[in-house]
């Protein structure tokens, strides 16, 4: 998605387009101000509609940055659909790159950690993406597993997560360069956890079990 520059737009009316024009704005004005600079009247100027418009759609700044970020990402990432798990997977894993490492993404990682991160309404719309995130693996697993290409009862929660972990390693922590080999790399230690069954339905469960059983020898 590309964010416009800085100032006004030109009026765009009401309806669908003003909403998209206000959700535009409102990731714009998060990558330029940050969270706590952003207001209502700075979202309406730069999206070229009246406060009132926005305040007919969202009651205030929180609801409407976690509605800007939920659709966004809602967006950015598409459920991929290429015949062979690996390959669905490494789209996915690479839209999550380009999604984290662009303006957008940036915004987001810079309101989600720092101060503004503790606050409900941003704790909300990390919840949303996430969930959004590990939505759109579902289908990816079910039809591996269908395929024989996964064990049956694999959690595609655990397999995102797993997936995304050395990601947002290198994003949050390492500041390593994070490239479309990083997406790949993370791809096949997924695959190879998933069809050892590490990534299973009550897995977690089943290693602490096992860590219990060893310390009771």
């Amino acid at each position: 998605m590309e964010l416009s520059s800085s100032g006004p737009a030109r009026p765009v009316g009401r309806g669908r387009k003003a909403q998209a024009a206000v959700r535009a704005a409102t990731l714009a004005e998060l990558l330029d101000r940050g969270y706590a600079e952003l207001t209502i009247e700075g979202v309406a100027q730069r999206a070229g509609v009246h406060k009132t418009t926005v305040y007919r759609r969202w009651t205030d700044r929180a609801s409407l940055v976690v509605d800007a970020l939920a659709e966004h990402f809602a967006t950015d990432i598409p459920i991929p659909d290429t015949g062979a798990v690996e390959t669905d997977l490494q789209a996915l894993a690479r839209a999550l790159v380009q999604s984290m490492t662009g303006p957008v993404g940036r915004a987001v990682q810079t309101t989600i950690f720092s101060d503004a991160g503790r606050l409900p309404e941003i704790a909300e719309a990390r919840r949303r993406v996430l969930a959004d995130r590990f939505r759109r693996a579902e289908p990816v697993v079910t039809r591996a597993i269908e395929r024989g290409e996964l064990p049956a009862a694999t959690d595609h929660v655990e397999l995102f997560k797993t997936m995304a972990a050395p990601i947002y390693f290198r994003l949050l922590v390492s500041a390593d360069p994070i490239e479309e080999s990083t997406a790949d790399q993370a791809v096949r230690i997924t695959l190879a956890a998933a069809r050892a069954g590490a990534l299973t339905h009550g897995s977690a469960e089943a290693v602490k079990a096992t860590e219990a059983d060893a310390g009771q020898a």
